[in-house]
């Protein structure tokens, strides 16, 4: 009887050595960061109609915010990002000028946003009025802000470490001239948005060593007339991982992977408008290596739970 307590006693001692030994601790290398992302909002604050004839009951930032809420009660890191056109296309964005949308969305927990082309539809003054009540940055690298009030509140990318994993984030944004009126937005001057994005991928890989790299976009997904694209960029560029795009209200089912000029995959996603859908994208990246797991879905957002 004695010998075969101090078996069992052995054996629970060998099973506890099993999962402290370094084979088992290797799994702490791994960091898995959800990427939540919206686009093109349009000041949909409230859900759509139950009697409307295309989005009965669905979107919102209401409805939505449950959903962002659930989800990080679920994941430890959750970064929450949006690419542009937050403003117009409701009576609140008419009578707030976007105050109620920036206030949501900080107290959603965004971390960043790019500039959309109905972002400049109270002219850069009107944007540049609200930005106090937005508690996330706005990013974009391919607008020449130099001579713009703007200039101040914008930056061509922000930096998020989340247990050690580094994760550049950068912003590219429509050609605004024919979209926006010269007067809404003022001396800004379009960049080549390839261009500017390869540029600003490489110093975030090169010089400041990130793990992974997301651009926020609002080019949109693809075009039959030689428009620069979410597509085009992708296969161009080298050092992106994820492009999260807006301006089309393209309803992808699911990411997109394109093959980059560097021979890597490169993930597309874009979720329609309206917050009728909500994108997740979980990476689980090895801080060692820097290897990198990806599964992705995009969530409808029709229900409060």
């Amino acid at each position: 009887m004695s010998k075969r307590r101090d078996f069992i006693k052995s054996a629970l001692t060998l099973s506890a050595a099993m999962f402290t030994s370094p084979l088992w601790a290797k799994s702490s290398d791994w960091v898995k960061i959800s990427v939540v992302h919206t686009n093109d909002m349009h000041s949909r604050i409230e859900p759509f109609p139950t009697n409307d004839p295309k989005y009965p009951g669905l979107g919102g930032f209401a409805r939505l915010s449950a959903k962002i809420r659930n989800i990080r009660n679920e994941e430890e890191n959750v970064l929450l990002l949006d690419a542009g056109d937050i403003f117009q296309g409701t009576p609140y964005f008419n009578m707030y000028g976007g105050e109620l949308e920036f206030k949501l969305m900080s107290k959603m927990g965004y971390f960043a946003s790019t500039l959309g082309n109905h972002d400049f539809d109270n002219g850069v003054d009107g944007l540049v009025k609200q930005l106090k009540h937005a508690d996330f940055q706005f990013i974009n690298c391919n607008y020449d802000l130099s001579d713009s009030i703007l200039k101040d509140h914008v930056v061509p990318y922000k930096i998020k470490e989340i247990q050690g994993i580094k994760i550049g984030i950068l912003g590219v944004g429509v050609e605004l001239k024919g979209l926006v009126d010269k007067k809404n937005y003022g001396n800004i001057i379009y960049e080549d948005p390839i261009i500017n994005a390869n540029k600003v991928a490489k110093e975030l890989k090169e010089k400041e060593r990130c793990d992974l790299i997301i651009c926020l976009s609002h080019l949109g997904y693809s075009y039959s007339d030689g428009k620069v694209s979410d597509q085009d960029l992708a296969r161009e560029n080298e050092n992106i991982d994820l492009i999260i795009g807006g301006h089309t209200h393209t309803f992808l089912k699911k990411p997109k992977k394109v093959k980059s000029k560097s021979n890597k995959m490169c993930i597309i996603n874009q979720v329609g408008w309206a917050g009728i859908n909500l994108g997740k994208i979980d990476f689980s990246i090895h801080k060692i290596s820097g290897e990198k797991e990806i599964s992705s879905r995009n969530l409808i957002v029709k229900t409060l739970v």
